[in-house]
């Protein structure tokens, strides 16, 4: 499959920074297609970026590859079940296996919307953002007028609750995609689909405000901004997306900057998480320096994966035009 990988990473370099590579990382790239350890993608400055998900996550992340893989080969050509086989492959930082499986179940079940939603989520992820795109667009087609789903957890929260639906995941990684290529106004679009199919619960609304208030100050739509952030509160009941709440308090300026970004105690998701906003709220804020600043200490962690990681990434690469 690596062999596949490699020709993964050919593309992101020869289909410019639309994709989600910047052209000039053509002569970076081929140095690694002999590679024996080939990387799952190139970042958007040009670094090769491995499968090394948190080592202490490993050894329980393989054993329900195992399970989701046995599972696959019990029932040949189960959407479902390829879609497991994914995600799990997934959360192992086997990006290119996993759009690989994505992708052959979509060849057997081209009318499948959740395959289009998950191989979409990973094609963000090794920075192909046109492919994103394209797919989670068709899945949103695909489940236009359809009864919403829950889709379940493959990492639970601490109270076991699904949180998110199919048709929210599939307009907000659309939005996430469309942010990361610089096209605030159509993300705009998708988060506020995604709002109406996950206002249920707090997390789901912090997460998109958090997208649309940045999304909006990009655009220097400001007064639109500040009003997103007036349902915001610190009695909001929040699972899991604690680092979005703290990031739209900051924005409130009900909670310090610096009490959201300690390097010292931070954990590489945490860094790429909470260092995302925080710069980009410099950004916004005319302090240019400061948000490069801190662009650049997010993306010497090592969480790759994270939607904040590529969104410093993609900020750095214009930043350098």
């Amino acid at each position: 499959m690596k062999q596949i990988g490699m020709m993964t990473v050919t593309l992101l370099v020869t289909c410019g920074f639309a994709c989600g590579q910047p052209a000039h990382q053509e002569a970076d790239t081929a140095r690694y297609r002999n590679d024996p350890k080939a990387p799952e993608t190139i970042s958007l400055l040009g670094r090769p970026l491995y499968a090394n998900p948190p080592a202490s996550e490993k050894a329980k992340l393989e054993s329900d590859l195992r399970t989701a893989e046995a599972n696959a080969r019990a029932i040949p050509g189960n959407p479902d079940l390829l879609i497991w086989e994914g995600r799990r492959l997934g959360y192992l930082w086997r990006m290119t296996d996993a759009i690989n499986v994505f992708t052959s179940g979509i060849e057997r079940h081209r009318k499948y919307a959740p395959l289009y939603r998950h191989r979409g989520h990973r094609y963000i992820t090794v920075r192909q953002f046109d492919n994103a795109i394209a797919d989670l667009q068709s899945a949103a087609r695909l489940i236009a007028g359809t009864e919403d789903v829950i889709e379940q957890d493959g990492m639970p929260n601490a109270r076991n609750i699904p949180l998110t639906t199919l048709h929210f995941n599939v307009h907000y990684h659309l939005g996430v995609a469309r942010y990361l290529k610089g096209d605030f106004s159509a993300a705009l679009d998708a988060f506020g689909e995604a709002m109406k199919a996950g206002a249920k619960y707090d997390d789901n609304v912090v997460a998109v405000t958090d997208w649309m208030y940045m999304a909006l100050r990009r655009m220097d739509r400001d007064e639109e901004a500040d009003k997103l952030l007036e349902p915001i509160n610190e009695g909001m009941d929040i699972i899991e997306n604690k680092a979005y709440y703290q990031r739209l308090l900051m924005y409130k300026g009900l909670v310090p900057a610096e009490s959201l970004l300690d390097v010292r105690t931070a954990s590489d998701l945490d860094l790429a998480t909470m260092g995302y906003g925080v710069g980009n709220w410099r950004l916004c804020n005319g302090e240019r320096n400061g948000a490069k600043e801190i662009f650049e200490k997010v993306v010497a962690g090592g969480y790759w994966p994270a939607f904040g990681y590529i969104a410093a990434e993609a900020d750095l690469a214009r930043m350098k035009k």
